[in-house]
């Protein structure tokens, strides 16, 4: 059995992680294989020269970790991942920050997590490494002469060509995603984005099966959509925090149908054109009034940075007005809370929501819908209603599908859903769940080393080591 070697930004106990997390499956697979986990600590540190490198044994999985000086802290994190990736990927180039600083930053932890984690490997390992704040780390392994299979799954969208062609040093960027044996896409738009990409910009070749040949070197991307632990989560969904959490919304809106909005407070989440759907849905459906409250939580994210700051108010504003023009001494219209609701009592809360809103600009996935449907009563499920711009959308297509920039539009789907009679929610409940169930985390991660294991067993000829 190989050992499975996970790296990503940070790392997680897999002993510790909540039901339907994406460590679920790590976890499991690293226990499986007696793995390890390396990635930042979460901590900075001011001592100069090469970092230390923390050890920690979670059962049989090996957790290594280290701290980052602030300067890099700043660039790598701050300055590249989050100031030009994050925004260039979500479609916001307008929202970037190009500063030439914070890519040798980028480039500088990437260099020095490679010359950290090569001492740690063995030869026989597979190397499967997560987030966007390592794209160039399979480079960087590659130019300390690692010959291990490398395997690489982007969380977030992949934007077009001519959008990434946008960021100073993209070449950079995108030739060491292709250092990468396998590298997995959210949807199969983010898939095309990537071909694309390599056919344009580096001439790639196509190598039958789903390869590609660029820069030497043969890559296998591929469509691979996240899934949840299904099972799991439906045991959170019985677990006393969520069925206590349940029946207290149960009690308090006994004679309202309830909404439900749960995001990280983001500009690529849309939830001000959430908010001015739902004012319209007031607006335009008298009836609505006094009979819809929507529960929107938005969580801390991020708060230092100026664009998150203006979405805050911005929300608080529109939040205030709709209340103030609609709300009664007994009914609020909108319930908004900028804070985190623990993760155990959220089943409770998805399961009482007739309607659930997961509409943002651009999402690679957005695991909410999911957890949504699977947390549902079959016999009386809530509705979906589902931005077409999220990964999820290619999956879920039973459900309700929006435009989140067509507010009209939004308003008026939010209302069908809110009429929409119980045969109807059965038949959609159903099918979205056994898309569901088919396509979990455990598929997900099985299929992705599968075809990590294909890629090695054709580049060097040797038979592969099945999990």
């Amino acid at each position: 059995m190989a050992r499975i070697v996970v790296v990503s930004n940070r790392v997680a106990d897999p002993r510790k992680t909540a039901a339907g997390g994406l460590a679920v499956a790590l976890g499991e697979v690293l226990q499986r294989s007696g793995g390890l986990w390396f990635g930042w600590s979460g901590k900075l540190s001011e001592n100069g020269g090469e970092p230390q490198v923390h050890l920690h044994q979670a059962g049989p999985v090996k957790l290594a970790t280290v701290d980052l000086s602030p300067a890099d802290y700043q660039s790598y994190y701050v300055g590249y991942s989050n100031g030009v990736l994050w925004p260039v990927f979500h479609y916001r180039l307008d929202l970037a920050a190009f500063d030439p600083g914070a890519i040798e930053g980028y480039r500088r932890v990437n260099q020095m997590f490679a010359r950290t984690l090569l001492p740690l490997l063995r030869p026989d390992d597979v190397i499967w490494v997560h987030d966007y704040h390592l794209i160039p780390l399979a480079a960087e392994l590659r130019a300390l002469g690692c010959s291990q299979r490398i395997g690489y799954f982007l969380h977030i969208p992949l934007p077009p060509p001519l959008i990434l062609a946008a960021i100073p040093g993209h070449d950079w960027l995108m030739k060491g995603l292709c250092s990468y044996d396998a590298v997995g896409f959210q949807s199969v738009a983010d898939h095309e984005h990537f071909c694309s990409y390599i056919q344009s910009e580096a001439h790639a070749q196509d190598a039958g099966g789903g390869r590609w040949r660029v820069f030497n070197r043969t890559i296998h991307p591929m469509a691979l959509p996240i899934g949840i632990d299904v099972g799991d989560f439906e045991a959170l969904t019985q677990a006393p925090e969520a069925q206590e959490m349940y029946a207290r919304m149960r009690r308090e809106y006994s004679r309202r149908k309830v909404l439900v909005g749960v995001d990280r407070l983001d500009y690529s989440k849309g939830l001000p054109q959430r908010i001015r759907a739902f004012g319209e849905l007031l607006a335009r459906y008298p009836e609505t009034r006094q009979s819809a409250t929507l529960i929107q939580i938005a969580s801390p994210s991020r708060e230092d940075v100026s664009a998150y700051t203006d979405i805050l108010h911005e929300l608080e504003s529109l939040c205030g007005a709709i209340n103030g023009n609609y709300g009664e001494l007994d009914w609020m219209p909108v319930r908004y809370m900028h804070r985190t609701v623990a993760r155990a009592r959220l089943p409770g809360l998805y399961r009482a929501s007739q309607v659930a809103l997961v509409t943002p600009l651009r999402d690679g996935m957005n695991l909410v819908a999911k957890e949504y449907i699977a947390a549902q009563d079959p016999q009386d499920p809530g509705v979906l209603v589902l931005s077409r711009f999220a990964g999820a959308a290619e999956q879920l297509k039973e459900a309700l599908m929006v435009n989140p920039y067509d507010i009209e539009g939004t308003a008026a789907t939010i209302h069908l859903a809110l009429q929409m009679g119980l045969e109807e929610r059965r038949q959609r409940h159903g099918a979205l769940l056994a898309t569901l169930r088919r396509y979990d985390v455990h598929w997900w991660c099985d299929t992705f080393l599968e075809a990590l294991g294909q890629a090695e067993a054709k580049e060097t000829g040797t038979p592969w080591l099945r999990l």
